[in-house]
């Protein structure tokens, strides 16, 4: 049995990815807070191993402990305003940790990478926590030409009931006094369930071949945060304040900044459309986005789409409806599998 080693184990995300994957591999949890590493072990049932990412020594025992054939490395610190007020433990764990890990993998001679980013790492970058993401994705797409581990990153937004996700926060806030702190509610941002993020790091996986050195990602959901707050004080009652703005938050996301798009490429799988960044390609026809975001009517929250228009084809990609039900349904109370997920081969032109 081949084995995972899920760097950043004992979070929301690792959680899943283990059973998710724990039937087919043997899957290891590395992680370096003792007491939930305890926890998550008796949740999954895997194998939970001590690694700090930002120590050489620690990723090197850990790989020699373990001997994976494939590394996820989820391990991060993602909280934008903490990660201003102490830049020097996300610049440790997102830039050095993750070059510890290439190094010690390259050493290891691993054969597959998988690195988790997000969309804050997509210009206009405004944060440290974006720049970190964003030199994770250009360290792996860097290292394809001299290295034969391969390095693939997937991308996207806010998992939705994740650690430092607004919705249990926002719960948590309505518990206490029916009053929900809001630093933007004009900001628009994407949203992922812990399925489609798992879905998408296996397909990322399934096409390691293809996907060496690339950036991977998929249509998300999209909505203002205006939008959610209606809907939740008029479902649940209570009300909203306004609170100052945190150091580094942006107005918009992009899953692809303008930059970008010079470097991407879209794909289907089974009906769904992803888009490939490789930063080893540029291309001689860029193509070229916009976004918008609309109300469309009381069952609704928002219709935030991204518009991909193709120069090749004027292909026109509308990307999602959020419904009112993805926002307010509960915290799920176990880890969640994406087993039922169904994906399957692609091309990539």
């Amino acid at each position: 049995m081949k084995k995972i080693l899920i760097t950043g184990g004992t979070g929301y995300l690792g959680r899943n990815l283990a059973n998710f994957y724990k039937k087919k591999y043997k899957v290891f949890l590395g992680a370096r807070n003792n007491k939930q590493n305890f926890l998550v072990k008796n949740l999954t049932n895997c194998e939970v191993v001590p690694l700090d990412v930002s120590n050489i020594e620690s990723v090197h025992d850990c790989l020699n402990y373990t001997k994976p054939d494939i590394v996820i490395h989820a391990a991060a610190t993602k909280f934008v305003d903490l990660s201003e007020k102490f830049p020097f433990e996300c610049i440790d764990i997102n830039i050095l940790g993750s070059t510890n890990i290439v190094r010690a993998c390259i050493n290891k001679k691993v054969p597959t990478v998988i690195g988790v980013s997000t969309d804050k790492a997509s210009p206009p970058i405004k944060n440290i926590y974006g720049l970190s993401k964003s030199c994770m994705e250009r360290l792996f797409s860097s290292i394809k030409s001299y290295s034969k581990t391969k390095f693939i990153c997937v991308r996207y937004g806010n998992v939705t009931w994740s650690t430092g996700s607004v919705l249990p926060i926002w719960k948590q806030m309505y518990k206490k006094n029916k009053i929900i702190l809001t630093t933007g509610p004009y900001m628009r941002r994407f949203f992922f369930s812990v399925n489609e993020a798992v879905s998408l790091i296996d397909q990322a996986l399934k096409l390691k071949n293809k996907l060496n050195g690339k950036i991977l990602s998929a249509e998300m959901k999209s909505a203002k945060m205006i939008d959610f707050l209606k809907v939740w004080t008029k479902k649940f009652g209570g009300k909203y304040k306004i609170i100052q703005s945190r150091k580094g938050d942006r107005q918009d996301e992009y899953l692809i900044g303008q930059d970008e798009l010079r470097y991407a490429k879209e794909m289907k799988i089974k009906n769904r459309k992803y888009f490939v960044i490789d930063f080893n390609n540029l291309l001689k026809k860029p193509n070229k986005a916009k976004v918008n975001a609309t109300k469309i009517n009381k069952n609704i929250i928002s219709n935030g789409y991204l518009t991909w228009t193709s120069t090749k084809n004027n292909e026109v990609i509308n990307i999602i409806i959020l419904t009112i039900s993805v926002f307010v349904a509960p915290a799920p109370t176990k880890a969640s599998t994406t087993s039922n997920v169904e994906i399957g081969a692609a091309k990539i032109s």
